[in-house]
Parts: structure tokens; sequence; C-alpha cells
């Protein structure tokens, strides 16, 4: 239990954004900017997709008088949806305003996407978030694969793996089902492939 308590925190959907855009720092053309343009855009997305909704949900949460544990029910998600989509667009227009790559950009518009598709279906169906994530780190792959032209499987393996290990610790605290964990990995996947791939 402890175990997928912290596999939980580790792979929390917050994190997307700001390691897809570490990722193209590191292993893509990219690695050739200069390292205070990497910085900046790096602790942009943190402040705006990681600080801000993480603030702003725990305030909305501790109002409400819950424990972490207790935001489970999908009633109780549409807010923090909401705060987090609403923190991804100030911070795509911002990016967009300040004439970021779009290489870049799109991994927030993916991470976007994934978040606005998953609070739609939040309202009928509750689906996984943390698994809707690491599938848009598999969609993504996949589409830069495509586009730059280079073999993913190594890569796409690794991230497979994880969300196997993500999918079971959700499983393991009694926050999703079998169905709600894949339904999340394959909305994140196709959410993000579309956006990297088409945009």
């Amino acid at each position: 239990m402890i175990l997928a308590k912290a596999v939980s925190s580790i792979f929390a959907p917050l994190y997307l954004p700001l390691v897809g855009m570490a990722a193209l720092f590191l292993l893509s053309y990219l690695k050739i900017m200069p390292w205070p343009f990497k910085v900046f855009v790096l602790l942009q997305a943190y402040i705006f997709t990681i600080l801000l909704p993480s603030l702003l949900i725990r305030f909305y949460r501790r109002a409400q008088g819950w424990h972490a544990h207790e935001m489970g029910p999908k009633e109780r998600l549409m807010v923090p949806y909401i705060i987090s989509i609403i923190c991804y667009f100030t911070c795509y227009y911002t990016m967009t305003a300040l004439h970021i790559p779009h290489v870049i950009s799109s991994i927030l518009l993916a991470a976007l996407a994934i978040q606005i598709v998953c609070a739609i279906i939040n309202v009928w169906w509750k689906i996984s978030a943390h698994c809707a994530t690491i599938g848009g780190f598999a969609g993504a792959l996949v589409a830069y694969s495509v586009k730059w032209s280079f073999n993913p499987v190594w890569w796409l393996c690794l991230v497979i793996l994880v969300a196997g290990i993500v999918g079971t610790a959700r499983m393991t605290l009694r926050q999703h089902t079998l169905s709600q964990v894949v339904g999340g990995f394959c909305v994140g996947f196709l959410c993000a492939f579309y956006v990297i791939f088409r945009f």
C-alpha cells in the first residue's frame, strides 16, 4: 500500500508537460538550445502546470475539509480538472505569446487535450488521469518517432512497463478499476498522438 502511494505520487498527472519538455531538451535536437532558454521554459512549465495547480487544488481540498484520499469520487474531481485546465491553458497562451517554438508548446497542448477529454469523460465515468498521463507519454513518443524517423521500441517498452506499474498502483489503492486504468491509457495515447502528430 505504501509503495502504491509512492508510485501514485511520483507519476502524478501534473508532471507530464515538465517531464516531456525536459525529455525534448535532453534527447532531441533541442539540446542545442542555450541553457538560460531551457531553464526559462522549464521554470514556466513548472509554475503553471505543477506549482499553481497543486497549491490551488490543495486550497480547494482544505476549504472543503477533505483529506487527499477523500478526493476519489468523480464528483469531487471536476473542480481540480477545471483548475488544471485553466493553468495549462494560461501556460500555453503565455508560451505562444512569447513565441516559444511550437515543438515545445505542443507538449503542453497535448497535456491540455488529455485534461479536457478526461474531464468530459469524468462527468459520466471515472477515468484514471494517472494512466492517461502515461498513455500521453506513449502517444507522444510514437508521434515523434513518426515525425522524426527514429525507432522508439526500447523507450516504448519502458513507458509501457511504467504504465503497468502505475495502473497496478491505482487499482491497489482502490482508486480505479481495470477498465478505468486501460481507458485512461488509451485516452492519453490517442490525444497525445493526434495533437503532436497533427500540430
